[in-house]
């Protein structure tokens, strides 16, 4: 079987072979067997645990690579009344150990009807959307990801 023992860089130059759609959770590996989108079976077979970001590329033994897609998955989009409010709203997820991906105007999480409810309460404005989710990797994380003000289409979800 094909193996993979390298990721590249978002940032680095490279061409794609395939690419693979992946969810978050999908994409936080370390050894797992995998199919590209195009049918390239291999084994991802890293040192260490890390999360493949968008635009990442596994390179694979035979020297193709194979360009990683976020998958969009259903999200909160979470939007405070000011910037002091959603960093307040930023803090209680933190303290609820919620994974988050930190916009300059808003927040995106899981979506769990129990956080909605907290949200709700501390009056913030909770939007179900359909997107990527790329988040911080945390304190101890060794491949940290910075969003900064960025901006990525957001999608209403439609149930």
């Amino acid at each position: 079987m094909i193996r993979a023992e390298t990721v590249c860089d978002k940032g680095e130059a490279f061409e794609a072979a395939d690419t693979i759609t992946l969810d978050e959770q999908q994409r936080h590996r370390r050894r797992m067997a995998m199919v590209s989108d195009g049918g390239i079976a291999f084994l991802l077979d890293l040192a260490e645990t890390r999360l493949l970001r968008e635009g990442d590329g596994i390179r694979l033994d035979d020297g193709r690579i194979v360009k990683v897609v976020a998958k969009s998955e259903p999200l909160y989009a979470v939007r405070g009344q000011n910037a002091a409010h959603l960093l307040s709203l930023a803090w209680h997820l933190g303290n609820r150990h919620q994974a988050a991906q930190i916009f300059g105007d808003h927040i995106l999480i899981r979506r769990e009807p129990v956080l909605r409810e907290m949200l709700l309460g501390l009056h913030a404005v909770v939007e179900d959307v359909d997107a990527p989710f790329d988040p911080e990797g945390g304190a101890y994380a060794h491949h940290h990801h910075q969003h900064g003000d960025e901006a990525r289409p957001l999608t209403a979800a439609h149930d």
